[in-house]
C-alpha cells in the first residue's frame, strides 16, 4: 500500500496531478478540494493516498488532508460508491460539509452532486450516520503544513486498533479536549471507555 506521496508536482490536469518522487512520476487523482490548494507546479507537495488494485488497473488517490482520505475510505465500503463517487463526493463537498449532510440526515445535498441519485444519497446517508465524525476536518495540507488542531484520526486508529468499535471510539473522541497531545488522547479515552464496558 502506498500511504503517502512526497515530490514535486509536475503536472495539474483536473482531476489528476503528476507528482514527481525522484524521478518516478504518479499519477494521482485527487478531489477538487484538494486540487484547489495545490501549490504552483514545481513545488514541494505531501498527499495521503489510498491505492486502489483492480484486475485492469491500479488507481491512485490523494488528498491534502487525512481527513479528506478517511472519509473517502468510509465512502468507497459502502455498497455501490466506488473510488469515482467518493472523489466526486469529495469534490463537491469538503468533509466539515459532509459530515452536517450526514448529521442532518440532508439528502438533498448530495443529490447535488452529479452521479448521485436518491437512492444512493439516502444509503450514504445511513450507512455513515456512525461513522464519519466532527474531528475529520484537520490533519496535513498540500504544503506539508501541520495545523496546530489535532483531527483525532491517531486517537481514533489507536483505539480501533485496540478493538474498540467505530461507535465507541467516535465517542470517546468526542469527550476528548480539542487541544490533547495524542498519547494523552488515548489514554484519556482508554478510561473513559473502561468506565463505559
Amino acid at each position: 500500500m502506498i500511504g503517502r506521496i512526497t515530490g514535486l508536482l509536475r503536472e495539474k490536469l483536473p482531476p489528476l496531478v503528476l507528482v514527481d518522487v525522484q524521478g518516478v512520476g504518479y499519477e494521482i487523482d485527487v478531489p477538487m478540494s484538494t486540487f484547489y490548494h495545490l501549490p504552483a507546479i514545481g513545488a514541494q507537495i505531501t498527499l495521503h493516498t489510498h491505492l486502489v488494485v483492480r484486475e485492469d488497473a491500479h488507481l491512485l488517490f490523494g488528498f491534502a488532508t487525512e481527513a479528506e482520505r478517511q472519509a473517502f475510505r468510509q465512502l468507497v465500503k459502502i455498497s455501490g460508491v466506488g473510488a469515482r463517487t467518493a472523489l466526486a463526493l469529495l469534490s463537491g463537498l469538503s468533509v466539515a460539509d459532509l459530515h452536517q449532510a450526514v448529521m442532518a440526515q440532508d439528502s438533498g445535498r448530495l443529490i447535488k452532486i452529479p452521479g448521485i441519485g436518491k437512492k444512493t444519497a439516502e444509503r450514504l446517508l445511513l450507512e455513515l450516520r456512525d461513522k464519519l465524525h466532527s474531528g475529520m476536518a484537520g490533519a496535513t495540507d498540500a504544503t506539508g503544513a501541520t495545523p496546530a488542531s489535532r483531527d483525532g484520526s491517531d486517537v481514533l486508529n489507536a483505539l480501533l486498533s485496540l478493538g474498540y468499535n467505530d461507535r465507541e471510539a467516535n465517542w470517546a473522541i468526542r469527550q476528548l479536549a480539542a487541544d490533547v497531545a495524542v498519547s494523552d488522547g488515548i489514554r484519556q479515552a482508554l478510561k473513559l471507555l473502561s468506565k463505559e464496558r
